[in-house]
């Protein structure tokens, strides 16, 4: 009898630093009485993809909030990788390397959920890694598309006057007939192979990078208190859903 071949190991992970500035402490701030952050988790804990999901963060009350909605939080990331200037690859990079020390072997993907997205779902994040995993690319990104702000709508100003910012826009054009479509990442999920990350040191963009796409609705990214109220209105209105369902 031929051997079973193994799952692969797959690490997921969200960076939560405590310095936010945008809305401070945002990763841990209440919409519809539960932290932002919970909802990530609630979700990542739904996988049956994922090996472990740890929490990266230089900040003890966001630890001990993760901990107890279920995620794992087995260290504090150094300081200089929480600053306003950092970015996200080197704490990934830290995050894989300090559990890949603990365990005493690798992973094979490395799946990051971002806090900031509330909205997305298991399957968004299961669909991502059999993308990931199926098609061997570098990376899968949660993208969702742009139509008020499709390339050819976007303008600058140069002496006072509207011009095109870089793609003339077709006279009368509806916003739903210009093309081709365009899109842009949801700042939701990226997945990506672990030697992509670790020994590429990139965290997306290479010519083998695929889309997951994602509805408007679910690429709500909380980055001020507008997107929080947003938020807030679409969680209800899935909870409500949810609730009308049996």
């Amino acid at each position: 009898m031929a051997a079973t071949a193994k799952p692969p190991r797959i690490l997921a992970m969200t960076l939560a630093r405590g310095g936010s500035k945008s809305v401070p402490r945002k990763n841990i701030a209440p919409i519809l009485g539960i932290p932002l952050i919970a909802y990530t988790i609630g979700e990542a804990k739904k996988s049956t993809l994922i090996t472990h999901y740890v929490v990266s963060t230089d900040d003890v009350e966001i630890q001990q909030v993760a901990i107890a909605y279920g995620a794992e939080a087995p260290f504090l990331r150094p300081a200089h990788l929480a600053s306003d200037t950092a970015n996200s690859r080197d704490p990934m990079q830290h995050a894989v390397t300090w559990m890949e020390g603990r365990e005493g072997q690798p992973y094979d993907y490395v799946i990051e959920l971002m806090a900031t997205n509330p909205m997305k779902t298991v399957e968004d994040i299961d669909g991502c890694l059999k993308k990931l995993i199926e098609t061997g690319a570098d990376s899968v990104i949660a993208v969702h598309e742009l139509q008020d702000h499709h390339p050819m709508r976007i303008k600058k100003i140069v002496d006072d006057r509207i011009v095109d910012f870089c793609v003339p826009e077709p006279p009368n054009a509806r916003r739903q007939d210009l093309l081709p479509k365009a899109y842009i990442r949801s700042g939701a999920i990226y997945a990506m192979r672990r030697d992509h990350l670790m020994v590429e040191n990139c965290r997306y963009g290479s010519s083998n990078s695929r889309p997951w796409f994602l509805s408007a609705e679910r690429a709500v990214n909380v980055d001020s208190m507008a997107d929080f109220y947003l938020a807030e209105i679409l969680l209800k209105q899935r909870q409500e859903g949810a609730g009308c369902v049996s």
